[in-house]
């Protein structure tokens, strides 16, 4: 629970989500605060007039409002105080997650329990603190969160120190984060029990819906963000000048975007347009037919997304399905942590409930990708067929570059994609998450239903080797798939095939791109 205590020295434990104590301002101090949502997108200042159950309540020169403490922040001398001394959960990290994901996915959780939360702002900078009643809110407090949003860095800072049992990251821990996390007894943080990915975070580039430019190369986009290429004349569009959509350095989105696009350089052009959230993003792209920008998955609010088109030619669509197949460049995954030597039950039980399939539309709903199956068709007009039958190959590859289309013509794919750490036949860390999506996907289809594990490798070393290394791991990730399952799968029918490098989702002049080509696909028997 969440304990707190009034500065007069009383004590009380406060059933609000806040559950904090509340301290009138000092004599004399100003009646002016401001209301901040933690996104910045609402402000509001005004007269303090009071806080009762879990609303603030200023007077303003529109009249008298009325804000939920789940939704703002108060700042300024008149605000009531809020002393928080413990939680049973405490969050700290990254505020990519800690505020667009966890404050929902506490939400979610608390209905999964049957519980009823109640979410407020406190007054320390980025942090939500929650309560959970039990029996929809007619029982007794079963839980209390704290989630304090900053840095992924935090997120390690915070476990170290012990003072959070979960951390939040936009990124993966680095080495030297997890070896000190495991020379202070945490455990290892790259293991499935404490390393967790919740969901992706793809950025999308929009245009206006009425402009017909429907692709983008990679270095095109970048000239465009450093103002080389100022027309869309330039890439086969209206003579109609571009007009770029940027975001303000530091953040998380600006960042990511900068690093994928532009080097890590920010680019930003002096006559750039700044958007300050991904709403305010789409709505200036909305707005202009030359406009460029781009925003999180969920937020494009009838703006046209492009397919972005790499340096060797390759295309990737900016939808669910290729994020979650990580095949689009622009994304990343969301992850949570925990130390493996002080993890509560309530801490494992909500780690358990966020890496299920049970939330995973609360991570849709805060904008982001889950972690679900995904289904398409591979029929022969698709871009991947057409990839294939316009590549330049001998007539030995060419063989099995037909085989690959004439068994691809019954299957459709799965989003499922099991890849292997860098140099190891080991499967990477999202295995453990795919198995389990897979073997409950596979669980509710038809009898005999037949499905295929396909393997894929880089372009290094041997045309054949490769397809034989492609083979046995495609056989490897059968075995464990069938391990996993147990006997929950009597009635499909496993087979596995292996193509080797032909069909990259990437170009393999870098080590990440090769990575992404080193993979698994699963293929299931098409409809009809």
């Amino acid at each position: 629970m969440i304990k707190t205590r009034l500065k007069n020295g009383v004590s009380a434990l406060y059933g609000l989500a806040l559950a904090a104590a509340v301290v009138a301002p000092t004599a004399g101090a100003s009646d002016t605060v401001t209301l901040r949502s933690q996104d910045d997108t609402l402000n509001v200042t005004g007269e303090f007039l009071d806080f009762k159950d879990n609303i603030y309540v200023v007077r303003t020169a529109l009249g008298e409002l009325r804000l939920s403490a789940g939704r703002v922040r108060c700042e300024g001398a008149a605000c009531p105080v809020f002393e928080t001394v413990e939680a049973d959960v405490k969050f700290a990290g990254s505020d990519t997650v800690g505020t667009g994901v966890i404050p929902l996915m506490l939400q979610g959780y608390a209905g999964f329990l049957g519980a009823q939360p109640t979410l407020a702002a406190t007054n320390n900078g980025n942090e939500v603190v929650a309560n959970f009643i039990g029996d929809d809110g007619f029982g007794d407090e079963i839980g209390s969160y704290l989630v304090s949003s900053s840095t992924s860095s935090n997120a390690f800072a915070s476990l170290l120190e012990g003072a959070a049992e979960i951390g939040m990251s936009s990124r993966r821990i680095l080495p030297r984060e997890a070896r000190a996390l495991r020379d202070a007894g945490a455990g290892s943080m790259i293991s499935p029990n404490q390393e967790h990915i919740v969901a992706i975070d793809s950025i999308v580039v929009i245009t206006h819906p009425d402009n017909p430019v429907q692709r983008v190369g990679i270095d095109d986009l970048a000239k465009i963000y450093r103002g080389q290429i100022t027309n869309w004349s330039q890439l086969g569009g209206p003579d109609i000048a571009i007009k770029v959509i940027d975001r303000p350095e530091g953040g998380g989105t600006q960042t990511a975007f900068a690093e994928r696009v532009l080097g890590g350089s920010s680019g930003t052009l002096a006559s750039a347009t700044f958007a300050f959230d991904n709403n305010e993003m789409a709505s200036l792209v909305n707005a202009d037919v030359g406009a460029i920008g781009y925003t999180g998955y969920s937020f494009k609010r009838g703006a046209k997304a492009l397919t972005l088109i790499n340096e060797c030619g390759i295309a990737m669509v900016p939808d669910a399905f290729s994020a979650r197949t990580e095949e689009y460049s622009l994304q990343r995954r969301l992850y949570l942590y925990n130390r493996g030597d002080v993890t509560s039950p309530s801490t494992q039980e909500f780690l358990e409930y966020a890496r299920s399939s049970e939330s995973d539309e609360v991570i849709v709903k805060a904008g982001f990708i889950d972690l679900g199956v995904d289904r398409r068709s591979q029929g022969l007009d698709g871009e991947r067929a057409s990839r294939l039958l316009s590549a330049k190959v001998d007539a030995f590859e060419g063989a099995v570059v037909n085989e690959m289309l004439e068994t691809m013509n019954g299957f459709d794919r799965l989003s499922t994609t099991f890849r292997f750490r860098t140099g190891s036949s080991r499967l990477d860390e999202r295995a453990v998450i795919d198995m389990t999506r897979l073997k409950d996907y596979l669980k509710n289809q038809p009898e005999d239903t037949k499905v295929m594990l396909v393997g894929f490798t880089d372009d290094v070393g041997a045309f054949e080797s490769n397809r034989i290394l492609a083979k046995r791991r495609a056989e490897q990730v059968k075995k464990n798939l069938l391990e996993f399952a147990g006997d929950d799968l009597p009635e499909i029918e496993l087979t596995t095939a292996a193509f080797g490098e032909i069909a990259p989702s990437a170009c393999n002049v870098s080590d990440s791109g090769r990575s992404i080509n080193r993979r698994v696909e699963v293929w299931i028997q098409a409809a009809g």
